[in-house]
């Protein structure tokens, strides 16, 4: 059999699971699905390594359900509905879309699939988690909360998966993980997925996986997908947001971009970016942590509908944004961390589709970009890029002060400061206003007489003033 003829079917999964996933549009497995599913399905640890948006969901999520199936069951009895599978993720917007998976694998079994995530009520959750979930998705802290509120017990995990577990360990999550882990049976499977793993990385899973676990990599470990087009460009701090301005409204054939993901470092620069956008006519919305899960909800939405054409985003939406054919990606911030970028430009040039990865650098951004090369091991060609007009700040000389116009902030929110228009005189002023005429010198006024002759009397010895006699 060859690799274009392979099918799901060849895992031998349930019938139920194969129609789900038919009807989904899978066809053939990928490189990951075809290694990590009959690995996960034999029960040993997995420790699994792909690009992102190469199918990593499937690869572990079929097959967890493939395990727990066989105790499913179509009681009422929230007892008969423990939680069997238990997956972690980072991000709420991660946890959201592999539930979303999730529950269309599942669509045609009797198991039941929930997810909790922070940022909304608990209530809803609670309700959901005490009717009985097999197949739970959540963030640390949200499922901590249920824990100590008793509204979820994890006793009966049989498979722990962590996704996205290099961000997982890396970004403050371990304690969490470590006392979640402390509530699952000792005997269980324990599987990781993720694009990226430094050595740093293996050395902590080494702490909850199996001593010799299962290791697949389908790809050069933090490779990126040769789909993606990766574009450099080198320019002053003062230009990025012009330069960026430029890009999205011009593109490469003189058309705007659509559907564009830029990514910065900062929330406070998400925000400001996102109205300079704005202002500047194109169709921008931003999404960061100190946004609501609803308000962020909305911005996706808008963004996969269309109705958004740019989405500015810190790496909060790095991990968990899955948009069919996003055509583009730019980083106007080299991110500080060389394993975000490959999860950022991961987020075009999916499934074997077209994308295209652009960066902004400056002289600031040399060791970060050479930390990036050197993870990736691909050396960056920066290009210098030209603006149409001049930078901002050249424009302001002496000539431009009749066309206050020009004037802008250089705090990148775009605001322009007030048109004056041009000086006008509102009175005339005889002194100020008279032209200077040259007259005659005036002559030399002479001292006043003094009215009266004042006699000075005669100055006292200094012995007087302290006390001395004085004598004549």
């Amino acid at each position: 059999m060859t690799k274009a003829q392979k099918t799901f079917s060849q895992f031998g999964l349930d019938p139920r699971i194969l129609s789900a996933i038919s009807a989904m549009g899978y066809v053939s497995p990928t490189p990951i699905q075809e290694k990590a599913i009959p690995l996960v399905l034999s029960g040993v640890d997995v420790m699994g390594a792909a690009q992102t948006g190469t199918g990593k969901t499937a690869g572990y999520g079929l097959p967890v359900l493939q395990r727990v199936l066989p105790q499913a069951n179509t009681s009422a009895s929230p007892a008969r509905h423990p939680v069997r599978v238990l997956v972690l993720t980072p991000t709420r917007e991660l946890a959201d879309q592999v539930n979303e998976n999730l529950v269309k694998y599942a669509s045609e079994t009797p198991l039941r699939v929930g997810v909790v995530y922070g940022g909304v009520d608990m209530k809803p959750q609670t309700e959901q988690l005490r009717r009985g979930v097999e197949v739970l998705t959540a963030t640390p802290g949200r499922l901590l909360d249920h824990v100590e509120s008793k509204s979820v017990t994890l006793s009966r995990v049989e498979v722990v998966v962590l996704d996205e577990a290099d961000r997982m360990l890396d970004m403050g999550f371990l304690p969490d993980i470590s006392r979640i882990l402390n509530l699952l049976p000792k005997t269980r499977q324990s599987l990781m997925f993720s694009a990226t793993f430094s050595p740093e990385i293996k050395k902590l899973a080494k702490n909850f996986l199996a001593d010799s676990p299962a290791i697949v990599e389908v790809a050069r470990q933090n490779s990126t997908a040769d789909t993606v087009e990766q574009i450099v460009y080198s320019l002053h701090d003062s230009e990025k947001t012009d330069a960026l301005i430029q890009i999205l409204q011009t593109g490469e054939d003189g058309d705007p971009l659509k559907q564009v993901l830029v990514f910065v470092n900062a929330k406070i620069t998400c925000r400001r970016l996102a109205r300079t956008l704005q202002r500047s006519g194109i169709k921008a919305d931003a999404i960061h942590g100190d946004k609501t899960q609803d308000e962020r909800t909305a911005a996706l939405n808008a963004f996969k509908s269309g109705e958004c054409e740019v989405l500015v985003a810190t790496d909060v939406a790095a991990r968990g944004l899955d948009i069919a054919e996003l055509p583009t990606v730019i980083n106007y911030d080299v991110p500080f961390q060389a394993e975000d970028y490959v999860h950022r430009i991961g987020r075009t040039g999916r499934a074997g589709a077209k994308g295209k990865a652009i960066m902004l650098t400056t002289g600031a951004d040399s060791r970060s970009v050479s930390a990036i090369e050197h993870l990736i091991r691909k050396k960056f060609e920066p290009q210098v890029f030209e603006l149409v007009r001049k930078p901002r700040r050249e424009d302001r000389d002496r000539g431009s002060f009749r066309h206050p116009s020009r004037f802008r902030d250089e705090d990148h929110e775009g605001r322009s400061k007030p048109d004056l228009g041009e000086f006008r005189r509102v009175a005339y002023d005889p002194i100020f206003d008279k032209p200077y005429e040259p007259g005659e010198s005036p002559a030399p006024a002479r001292d006043p007489q003094p009215a009266a002759v004042r006699t000075s009397k005669p100055k006292r010895p200094v012995a007087a003033l302290l006390g001395g006699g004085f004598r004549k």
